[in-house]
């Protein structure tokens, strides 16, 4: 198994239908409830394990979902209501050196907790005219909404799998 990408890399190149996003939106939904269930029993000590050599640790992991989905959350909402709007990236590897990263993990369970409720309610709403919707990513160019609701279903799947891959390969 590719301990980086452990489910592979996003890659949908089919028609984006609302069959296709309606999954993708549960899957969103679904995730603050499968990674709570997967880090329930761990201790301090397995928080601070990385999930890979040169990876980033469990209590990390989740830290970064929190920040990376605000950040989706926000970005979304600028394509909702301005038109291709350039969004601004930002260096998660030294996000993830700061200070709030070594908080407990609770704080930002809650977040997504909350997050994930408010955006999937935003999502549920969109139209098939909104899916269409873009923002221009520096990096990647224009991205449409529709293709950012799997690519954030994929990104919350991603690091779960670091962490119950983790959680598996050690017997946790």
């Amino acid at each position: 198994m590719d301990m980086k990408y452990p489910i592979g890399t996003f890659q949908f190149d089919d028609e984006i239908t609302s069959s296709v996003t309606s999954v993708w939106i549960n899957e969103i939904e679904a995730l603050p409830r499968l990674l709570r269930e997967a880090v329930k029993d761990l201790d301090h000590e397995q928080l601070e394990t990385a999930y890979r050599s040169g990876g980033w640790t469990v209590r990390q992991v989740i830290h970064h979902l929190a920040d990376s989905h605000m950040n989706a959350y926000i970005r979304f909402k600028l394509a909702l209501t301005e038109e291709n709007p350039i969004i601004k990236p930002y260096d998660e590897t030294k996000w993830a050196e700061l200070s709030d990263y070594k908080l407990p993990i609770e704080p930002s369970l809650l977040l997504l907790e909350t997050l994930h409720k408010r955006w999937t309610n935003l999502l549920r709403s969109l139209t098939p005219a909104d899916m269409e919707k873009t923002f221009i990513h520096p990096e990647s160019g224009k991205v449409s909404i529709g293709k950012n609701i799997g690519i954030y279903a994929w990104h919350g799947k991603h690091h779960l799998a670091h962490i119950t891959s983790l959680c598996n390969r050690k017997g946790w």
